[in-house]
């Protein structure tokens, strides 16, 4: 679950907003706030079920969106270099200017 959790925040990240303000705000509330459904749907005034549908049907929206736009997946793959740049300019004893270099591409993430 956590992996599936940790997946549906970065690409509610990336993506958030393309959604609905309902969309979001159901999603910041039960992903980000860690509400549970009936949590949301006392605060809204709806059913259980109407939250839970919206999210579910939300996650696959952001899914969809990952689909065309790989936004996550890039994000993904340049964490992935990075890592290797950390590791050889550590194992090379290379911390300046490299390790400053790559501390600022940790902060533009």
């Amino acid at each position: 679950m956590l992996e599936k959790t940790t997946r549906v925040n970065y690409l509610f990240d990336f993506y958030q907003s393309l959604l609905t303000p309902k969309q979001r705000n159901y999603m910041e509330l039960y992903y980000l706030e860690d509400y549970s459904l009936g949590e949301i749907s006392e605060t809204f005034d709806v059913s259980r079920q109407a939250v839970y549908d919206n999210i579910r049907r939300t996650e696959t929206m952001l899914e969809e969106y990952e689909k065309k736009l790989h936004l996550y997946e890039k994000f993904q793959q340049r964490q992935q270099v990075i890592k290797e740049m950390e590791d050889e300019v550590d194992k090379q004893n290379l911390h300046t200017p490299f390790k400053e270099w790559l501390d600022q591409l940790q902060e533009l993430e």
